[in-house]
């Protein structure tokens, strides 16, 4: 899966399948759709998407704004919190896990893709503080990437779409996957957020 994976934890299945169909509409791939705490917690030990859609009142022992407490703790996935729940209390709760956005329900697809875009953005941004250059990214690399490749990987980490990144460099989306798809093999991961992780812990100095 090359292009843009959100996770769905919503405990609603009408509500968690109409948001996989807008997203797939919008030109982004589901990771996945988790009712509770407990299957999103054990999902993301395993998995890493680009960004999560959370409901705040979901299934589990935990409501999703502890699960953001514990996403956070291990991974620095942008976080986005859907829900019907509106009031100051749950608001102050919900700031003070610092998402990347928050969504009331009910919502279009305007306001969907206008939260994902602006989460994906901010999250671009804390990346670019980082110096990214080809010759610090190969040090990662079992083998050198092309220009082209490092390229998609600029675009990757401004959160691009591959249909944006097919309009931008003018080139055909199949191109676009075929070039992410050699970078991805080169940088001995399998998937765009595991890309920028490792691209993270290289430039903390923590690899």
């Amino acid at each position: 899966m090359s292009n843009i994976s959100i996770l769905i934890i919503e405990d609603e299945g009408v509500v968690a399948h109409d948001i996989a169909r807008r997203l797939k509409k919008l030109g982004y791939d589901v990771a996945g759709i988790k009712s509770s705490s407990d299957q999103a917690l054990n999902f993301l030990a395993i998995h890493t998407p680009d960004l999560i859609l959370c409901d705040i009142m979901i299934d589990g022992d935990l409501d999703g704004i502890e699960v953001a407490e514990k996403v956070y703790e291990d991974k620095p996935i942008p976080l986005i919190f859907l829900t019907a729940l509106s009031d100051r209390g749950t608001l102050d709760r919900a700031k003070k896990v610092l998402p990347y956005g928050y969504i009331v329900k009910p919502f279009d697809n305007h306001d969907l893709l206008t939260a994902i875009e602006l989460a994906l953005y901010k999250h671009s941004q804390e990346l670019e503080k980082y110096s990214i250059s080809i010759e610090r990214i190969n040090k990662i690399c079992h083998e050198d990437l092309t220009e082209r490749e490092f390229e998609m990987l600029e675009d990757i980490v401004k959160g691009l779409t591959n249909k944006q990144i097919s309009e931008t460099r003018f080139i055909s989306i199949s191109t676009v996957k075929y070039h992410i798809g050699k970078l991805l093999e080169k940088m001995e991961v399998s998937n765009r957020a595991d890309a920028l992780h490792k691209i993270i812990h290289l430039l903390s100095g923590q690899l």
